[in-house]
C-alpha cells in the first residue's frame, strides 16, 4: 500500500456526517505528510486505535509540534521522521443538516381533557450539527468508513417522540388547544432534548412541529362541536335545519320532492314536541302574573304554519318563489 503523503476528503453527496481514510482499516503516512481540512470540516488523527488530535480548517503538515502526542507514541526509533507509520483520520462534517424528518410510526395515547383517551400522530422537522467530533466518532460512528444522516436518523427520532410524548402528557390537557401551542411546544422539546443529542457530540440547532393529529373520527367530533358552538341553541338548530329541507323539497318538485316531502314530514314529527314545549314555556312565563283574560284562539305554531304552506306548494296553489318568500317572514317570527 502506498504510503498517504496528502490526506483529504470532499463529500460530494451531503449526507456524510463523517469519512474516514482509508476507509477500510488504517494506512501508512509518515512525518512531513499534508493533512488538508476543510472550512466545514474537523480531522480526528487516530493511531492505534485511538484518537490523538482534532485538527480544524486549513492544511496541516504532520509534525511533533503540531501532534505532540504522535512523537511520544512513535518513539525513538523513528527520530529521521521518514519511517512510516500506521494512522487513520476520521474527516467530520461540521455543517448544518437541514430538513431531517421525524414523526410518530403509531398513533400515541393521550388523555384528552374533553374528549377522554385520543391516540395522536406527529411530524415534523430538524437540523442538527456535529460539535463535539471525537465524542461524535468514539460513541456513535466507531469503526466505520462512513456515516450518514440515516444511519443515526431512526435513532433521532425514536428520542424526539419519547420526550414529546412525555412533554404533551405535562403541559397540553386537550388537544382542542393544539393550533396556538405548536410554538410554544416546539421550544420546550427543543431544550428538553438537548442533552439527548450532547452526550453524543451533536447539538440540536433547530425543532419544528409541523402537525399534530387525532384519528379521523376524532377529528370529526371536533368540527361537530365546532358546528355547534356556532349554532348555539339547539332548537332554533332544528328549525333551521327543518325550513331548509322544506326548501330543497320546493326545488325538487315531483317523485323526488314527494319522497323529501315524508322525509320532513317525519323530521317535523320528531322536531314539533320540542318547538312547542319551547313556546309553552315562554307563553307561560310570559302569563305569569297577569290578570286573567278572555281566551283567544290558539294562534297556529311556526312547524304548523310551515307545513300548511308545504301543503299549498305541493297543490300548486302557491309558486316555488311564493314558498320562499313566506318561509323566510314564518321563520323571522321565530
Amino acid at each position: 500500500m502506498s504510503i498517504l503523503e496528502v490526506i483529504e476528503y470532499n463529500d460530494q453527496t451531503g449526507v456524510e456526517m463523517c469519512h474516514k481514510i482509508p476507509e477500510d482499516g488504517s494506512g501508512e503516512t509518515r512525518m512531513g505528510s499534508q493533512l488538508v481540512v476543510r472550512e466545514y470540516q474537523q480531522a480526528v488523527f487516530f493511531r492505534d486505535g485511538k484518537g490523538l488530535d482534532v485538527l480544524g480548517p486549513g492544511r496541516h503538515t504532520l509534525t511533533t509540534q503540531n501532534i505532540p502526542v504522535l512523537a511520544r507514541l512513535i518513539g525513538l526509533a523513528f527520530n529521521d521522521h521518514k519511517s512510516p507509520f500506521r494512522t487513520e483520520v476520521v474527516f467530520v462534517n461540521t455543517k448544518v443538516f437541514t430538513d431531517q424528518k421525524w414523526g410518530t410510526k403509531e398513533p400515541v395515547p393521550f388523555r384528552d381533557s374533553d374528549l377522554g383517551y385520543v391516540q395522536l400522530r406527529a411530524f415534523g422537522a430538524f437540523t442538527m450539527r456535529v460539535k463535539d467530533p471525537l465524542l461524535f466518532v468514539n460513541t456513535l460512528v466507531a469503526g466505520r468508513g462512513r456515516f450518514t444522516t440515516a444511519d443515526i436518523g431512526n435513532f433521532l427520532r425514536d428520542v424526539i417522540v419519547s420526550r414529546l410524548n412525555d412533554l404533551l402528557g405535562e403541559v397540553l390537557k386537550s388537544i382542542f388547544d393544539l393550533a396556538r401551542m405548536y410554538d410554544e411546544i416546539a421550544s420546550a422539546a427543543k431544550l428538553r432534548m438537548a442533552d439527548d443529542f450532547a452526550k453524543y457530540g451533536i447539538e440540536l440547532q433547530d425543532f419544528y412541529i409541523n402537525a399534530i393529529t387525532p384519528p379521523e373520527e376524532v377529528q370529526k367530533a371536533i368540527n361537530e362541536r365546532a358546528s355547534m358552538g356556532a349554532l348555539g341553541d339547539m332548537n332554533r338548530y332544528m328549525q333551521f335545519k327543518t325550513a331548509n329541507a322544506m326548501g330543497d323539497a320546493a326545488k325538487n318538485p315531483g317523485a323526488v320532492g314527494e319522497s323529501m316531502g315524508a322525509g320532513l314530514g317525519i323530521g317535523l314529527g320528531m322536531a314539533m314536541p320540542q318547538m312547542m314545549a319551547a313556546q309553552m314555556q315562554a307563553a307561560q312565563k310570559a302569563g305569569a302574573g297577569a290578570p286573567a283574560a278572555e281566551p283567544a284562539a290558539a294562534k297556529p305554531s311556526p312547524a304548523e304554519r310551515l307545513q300548511k304552506l308545504k301543503a299549498l306548494l305541493d297543490q300548486g296553489l302557491i309558486t316555488a318563489p311564493e314558498f320562499e318568500a313566506k318561509k323566510k317572514e314564518i321563520l323571522a317570527d321565530l
